[in-house]
């Protein structure tokens, strides 16, 4: 059988975590085919595509419940193809519902787990933590804090490495400019999500807090969005942005033209920190969700990535009910007539890269060191 190992990245910030290397992997092992789930970047770097993450990812507890059957067949596809194919190694790449029940069929298979992305137990469902110890061969661990968190919960072989977005955007950071308190044009990028869910929540909101505050300052507003692959064009257009003057950027692009940010909760709030952007996160989900967030899950901390990797509050996060135009342009309104929020989260947002940076490691290496014991000399 032809050496190969099983990826999953389910979800679009999956994808990105494992481009930061899965091109060196590839380089190390050439002799090792790629198979699972991902994107179009993943697909033409050469993994081979048994699920579209287009198909897989999902948000809100509405949305998952009604892919429960899906996830099901999907499971018990992976793991007829697990079989069929000898498959001795998996790294499976957060997305952390899915991938755990995974880990725990793959491990009856004995199939070695590389779990990259710890699954965020010390926020809710501590429990996970004895899945991990129990399942994967080695955890990587991307948060500050996390690695000691999982190591005494019994999670063993945990490797604390540099945040995937580091890596990813490290040859841009040079470019960022220096962001000033007095400006007579005000750049303004929204980021509403990757997922179809987040954009249908959150635009609205994004649009009525532009015009509100081109209508509360005598200040030029000029606006730009970075509209994800992972979402039908369609659904953007619905909005008219052309009609509205908006224009169109790619992520790193955008963020280097930005002077602020709207946000969706997620991986990118700690990509616009790392861009040092003073960012607004915005978090709106179904009622029943809010439920089961709240009488069941029972976190009620920080809910953006760059909060949490701060431990403190940077960027303002507005949720739920209190989600509105008004609410996200005073924030922004704040930052701009105030100069000492101002310089506060600029100074803060300078301090991002040396808090995601780990120094004397080598993940492609590492992995590469696990798959060939496993597939090549196993």
């Amino acid at each position: 059988m032809t050496p190969n190992c099983l990826l999953i990245a389910g979800e679009k910030s999956g994808e990105e975590h494992t481009l930061s290397f899965f091109g060196e992997l590839r380089e190390k092992l050439p002799q090792v085919h790629y198979w699972g789930v991902g994107g179009n970047q993943l697909e033409a770097q050469g993994l081979e595509l048994l699920y579209h993450l287009n198909d897989f990812s999902s948000m809100g507890f509405i949305e998952v419940v009604k892919k429960i059957p899906y996830y099901i067949n999907a499971q018990k596809r992976i793991l007829a193809e697990v079989k069929k194919r000898g498959t001795k190694v998996a790294i499976l790449v957060d997305f952390q519902d899915f991938n755990l029940r995974l880990a725990r069929a793959l491990k009856k298979m004995n199939v070695e787990v590389l779990y990259y992305v710890a699954p965020q137990a010390w926020a809710w469902r501590a429990g996970r933590a004895k899945v991990l110890a129990r399942t994967v061969h080695t955890l990587f661990t991307i948060i500050p804090f996390e690695k000691r968190w999982f190591n005494e919960r019994g999670v063993q072989n945990v490797m604390s490495i540099t945040h995937p977005i580091l890596k990813h955007y490290k040859k841009d950071l040079d470019k960022i400019p220096k962001r000033t308190f007095e400006k007579k044009v005000v750049k303004i990028l929204l980021l509403p999500g990757s997922r179809r869910m987040e954009i249908v929540n959150l635009m609205d909101s994004f649009l009525d807090a532009i015009k509100r505050l081109k209508n509360e300052t005598v200040l030029t507003i000029e606006v730009g969005i970075v509209c994800a692959d992972s979402v039908p064009p369609s659904l953007f257009e619905q909005f008219k942005l052309e009609e509205k003057y908006i224009k169109k950027f790619e992520l790193v692009e955008g963020l280097l033209w930005a002077d602020f940010a709207l946000a969706c909760s997620g991986t990118v709030t700690l990509t616009a920190a790392l861009f040092q952007v003073p960012t607004v996160v915005a978090y709106k989900t179904s009622i029943v969700s809010e439920f089961v967030f709240v009488t069941v899950v029972k976190y009620f901390g920080h809910i953006s990535l760059a909060n949490i990797v701060f431990e403190e509050t940077i960027f303002p996060e507005i949720k739920q009910n209190e989600l509105d135009g008004v609410s996200l342009m005073l924030k922004i309104k704040a930052w701009l007539t105030n100069e000492s929020e101002f310089n506060f989260v600029q100074e803060k947002l300078k301090l991002t890269e040396s808090k995601l940076a780990i120094d004397n490691e080598n993940v492609p290496s590492y992995l590469a060191s696990v798959i060939e014991k496993c597939v090549v000399n196993g």
